[in-house]
């Protein structure tokens, strides 16, 4: 679909449904860059969505994805793992060729004139590239805002002076970057657009158990404890010890718990199995795959801090929320830490919606008891999931309406607009 945007208000659009139309002739040249999986599922469905917004005028996309963008026709300018840094140290011991990539694609989008850049996420280089192509002109968009509201607010200044507008994932973001002279829009957030209303049913539910293995009749669990070899390391333990507690008590309910661990690489599944050999008498399944078979097959969740919770939310399942660090990297992030909350819900909702355990609250003891209300809660509450539905319809639309992917790609035509790069009588 093809819209425009009449602006009803600062930082608010509708959509009118009019198109665009940029100049014939020459393609409109866009350059993007994603440096992770999750980046570049973003910036194929940017793609798409910015193809149907400028047709019949052709759109030429160069710079850096994964196989998803590359699918959609990005001009790849180098190999997408030559991006591909973890922890500290490896970015360190490599920025020489990281630096030396910055500047090879720094001119090339000089050099190609590009009319408009997209930095999708992966903050760091791209709020550099960012930083030096608006220097030369060319008009820059951010996509995905650095979480300004939970650590180092003094970063909307840096956003605001690499990038002509933001696009954010959650309505309350907007509002950090209001004394600065950027755009910065909520578009929504994709999980929310992906995820349908009804991902979570009951008879949604009863597919994923048969497909899981999972007996129909008893509790199922899903422990997700993170994706980082160091993070499993410090929860999963703890977790496991939550979920033999409530086995105990729901035995003497009448009720069994199964557990299902989801674990995103042959790597973690290893590292689970061993951490959980002292745990048999626990019924578990650890899945190699995704998250959202497991939570959409399971009754209640424990989840590491993180966007895991935000798709527990949005599969509508009971959860606790819960995180733990090594001592010194906790005290700093303790002094360091903006927000009240750190469940994705709770910060939405701006009141604990779901139990939060953080470092030494987080013990077996207390996460059991925890998730035990939870369930209970649940069981009596016929309202208790109403407010996840309200947030999951909130963050599905965006301002626009459109959602997370039409919105941005709204955002760039806007943009395309403001620096005379389309016409403006459409």
């Amino acid at each position: 679909m093809r819209v425009r945007l009449k602006r009803r208000m600062w930082g608010s659009y509708v959509a009118v449904g009019v198109a665009h139309n940029p100049p014939v002739g020459e393609p409109i040249r866009i350059g993007l860059l994603a440096g992770e999986p999750s980046g570049d599922m973003l910036g194929a469905g940017l793609m798409q969505s910015l193809k149907a917004q400028l047709q019949p005028h052709a759109v030429h996309f160069v710079g850096m994805g994964g196989p998803l963008m590359q699918a959609e026709g990005l001009e790849t300018l180098a190999d997408f793992d030559a991006l591909a840094v973890n922890g500290f140290r490896e970015p360190l011991m490599r920025l020489p060729s990281l630096y030396k990539l910055y500047r090879r694609l720094a001119a090339t989008f000089i050099e190609r004139r590009i009319d408009a850049f997209v930095g999708i996420d992966f903050n760091v280089f791209n709020f550099i590239l960012e930083g030096r192509l608006k220097r030369h002109g060319i008009a820059t968009a951010h996509y995905v805002s650095p979480s300004v509201y939970a650590w180092r607010r003094g970063r909307t200044k840096k956003v605001a002076r690499c990038a002509d507008k933001v696009f954010c994932l959650f309505p309350f973001e907007p509002a950090f970057y209001q004394r600065h002279d950027i755009d910065a829009r909520f578009i929504g957030h994709p999980l929310a657009s992906e995820i349908p209303a009804d991902a979570g049913s009951e008879s949604a539910r009863s597919a994923a158990k048969s497909q899981l293995g999972l007996n129909p009749s008893h509790l199922g669990l899903a422990l997700l404890p993170g994706s980082r070899g160091s993070e499993v390391a410090l929860m999963l333990e703890p977790m496991l010890s939550a979920a033999r507690l409530l086995a105990t008590e729901l035995r003497t309910r009448g009720q069994e718990l199964q557990v299902v661990i989801p674990c995103l690489s042959p790597a973690r599944k290893a590292q689970v199995d061993r951490l959980a050999e002292p745990f048999e008498d626990v019924y578990q399944l650890h899945y190699l795959g995704s998250a959202r078979v497991p939570l959409i097959a399971c009754d209640l969740a424990l989840v590491k801090s993180g966007t895991s919770t935000l798709e527990t939310m949005l599969l509508r399942r009971p959860m606790v929320v819960t995180y733990r660090l090594g001592y010194w990297t906790y005290l700093i992030a303790k002094f360091s830490l903006k927000t009240p909350y750190i469940a994705i819900p709770n910060i939405l909702a701006k009141r604990p919606l779901v139990p939060e355990l953080v470092q030494q609250a987080a013990t077996p003891q207390a996460m059991f008891r925890a998730l035990l209300g939870e369930w209970e809660k649940s069981q009596t509450d016929p309202d208790y999931l109403l407010a996840f539905d309200d947030l999951h319809s909130e963050l599905a639309l965006g301002v626009s309406g459109l959602g997370a992917s039409a919105g941005a790609a709204l955002g760039v035509v806007d943009l395309l607009l403001e620096k005379g790069r389309l016409p403006s009588s459409v």
